[in-house]
């Protein structure tokens, strides 16, 4: 039986390391998970992640990776596939991540939206976001998630700089989720894009420092 999370509000909290083996950039943020690719994970890795009572994973890697590399969760219900690229559009032909990162954000807005809707949407409990190797994909998702429930800025950029040390090559660089956030207004570009003032209100219930356990939105609230 899944252990109930103990409820720790992102706005006031540092990211607490996870020990999911075999992955390597898993970590808490009070209620809301992120990872890297699930289909590295061990029995051991496996029993860790459903004893921490993860109550929904959106993955967001493309369907060529999910068919790749399937995740162990693919038959299970909690889990959603939510492609953040259109394998039909040209290549980005960039190899800065800020170009990757703000095409990616200008292309697909509705797709931002949905992943999040499924995060604000999810029953009670901690909701993993996960893709290949849990940075940019899935740190663009945290950070708009984040960002749409008003916390600061640099708490953002503090998380998305952490990552393990064997990337000590390729580190993630703050200036780069800066200049995301710099000049969007995060709540405007989720709304237009299809959440809800519902979904909004949803997601800081469940990350605040003081939940008021107001049930999810419907599904189809968005």
């Amino acid at each position: 039986m899944p252990r109930c999370h103990a409820h720790r509000g992102m706005i006031d909290s540092m990211p607490t390391p996870l020990s999911w083996p075999n992955c390597r950039n898993t970590r808490d943020l009070g209620g809301l998970v992120r990872s890297d690719n699930l289909d590295q994970l061990t029995a051991a890795g496996l029993a860790a992640l459903d004893a921490y009572g993860i109550t929904r994973i959106v993955d967001v890697r493309d369907v060529w990776e999910i068919e790749t590399f399937p995740s162990p969760y693919r038959a299970d219900p909690r889990w959603l596939n939510i492609p953040l690229n259109d394998p039909a559009d040209p290549a980005i032909g960039s190899d800065d991540l800020l170009i990757q990162y703000q095409a990616l954000v200008n292309n697909y807005p509705h797709r931002f939206a949905r992943a999040i809707a499924a995060i604000a949407e999810a029953p009670p409990g901690p909701v993993l976001v996960a893709c290949h190797a849990g940075r940019d994909r899935t740190g663009l998702v945290i950070a708009l998630t984040l960002a749409a429930i008003g916390v600061p800025t640099e708490v953002i950029v503090q998380d998305y700089v952490t990552a393990p040390a064997e990337w000590e090559h390729d580190q993630p660089q703050a200036s780069t989720m800066r200049a995301i956030l710099a000049d969007l207004d995060v709540p405007a570009y989720l709304l237009a894009a299809g959440l809800t003032l519902e979904h909004l209100a949803a997601l800081k219930n469940r990350l605040s420092v003081e939940p008021t356990h107001q049930p999810p939105p419907a599904p189809d609230a968005h």
